[in-house]
């Protein structure tokens, strides 16, 4: 028996396309809705904590699904969550892009280095940069980002302040907060390991689970139902347009 959901956006990865491809492939659109709508119906995870977690990989700065977006806002809101809750997800994605420097940035010190050019020099004292410092204070310092430290450190102290105001604010406890970190760096959309490593150790520490994590996971996993919220209905339209400019060979 399939899975009865809302396809109006309200339930699971799914919208208005899964009713055409339940009448193209019934059989694999029936196996394939179940296994997307798991985390829905497992409960492993709050279902506040379903939507704003899908919500963080459509809304990520290295995904940018518009309509994935809207359906997670709309069932987060649904399920109780707040303004500042889904703006905070918005913020988290939007800095989700500073993985460019941790990737880059050490690339590029050490082709510097192999090809003899050396940083201009700084005149005058070193600048300030009191929210790497506070961060260091805190013991969350990564030692990723101190290549770009090196290269840019008032730049890289910008950032961070930027960053220290989402996480310092409150709006997501300490656990959650990491649940959403595995989430944007474990998406396939980004697949960024040192980051995935480094916040489900956080997030185990803080006594996450084995499950809840895996849960996390398969929300990642899950938006793949998007090539078919995508394509399924583009496919529709040019069978449509195709229908009425081709002759069949009975014609």
């Amino acid at each position: 028996m399939s899975v009865q959901l809302e396809h109006s956006g309200k339930t699971g990865p799914w919208d208005e396309a899964f009713a055409q491809l339940q009448h193209w492939d019934p059989a694999w659109a029936e196996s394939c809705e179940r296994m997307t709508t798991n985390p829905w119906r497992s409960g492993v995870l709050p279902r506040k904590t379903v939507e704003l977690i899908s919500l963080a990989v459509n809304a990520a700065s290295t995904n940018l699904n518009a309509d994935g977006t809207r359906r997670h806002i709309r069932a987060a809101l649904a399920a109780g969550a707040s303004r500042d809750e889904i703006l905070a997800i918005v913020k988290m994605a939007s800095l989700l892009s500073i993985h460019s420097c941790s990737l880059g940035a050490p690339i590029l010190l050490e082709e510097a280095v192999a090809a003899g050019v050396k940083p201009a020099a700084r005149p005058g004292p070193s600048p300030a940069t009191p929210a790497c410092n506070e961060i260091r204070a805190l013991g969350q310092w990564n030692d990723a980002w101190n290549p770009f430290f090196e290269i840019d450190p008032v730049w890289t102290d910008e950032f961070m302040a930027a960053g220290a105001g989402i996480y310092a604010s409150g709006v997501f406890d300490p656990k959650l907060v990491e649940l959403l970190s595995i989430a944007f760096d474990a998406s396939f959309t980004h697949m960024y390991a040192p980051g995935t490593r480094r916040h489900i150790k956080a997030a185990l520490k803080l006594g996450a689970t084995i499950e809840e994590i895996m849960e996390v996971l398969k929300l990642c996993v899950v938006q793949g139902a998007q090539a078919c919220n995508l394509a399924i209905p583009i496919l529709a339209e040019e069978l449509a347009e195709a229908s009425t400019t081709w002759r069949s060979p009975r014609s």
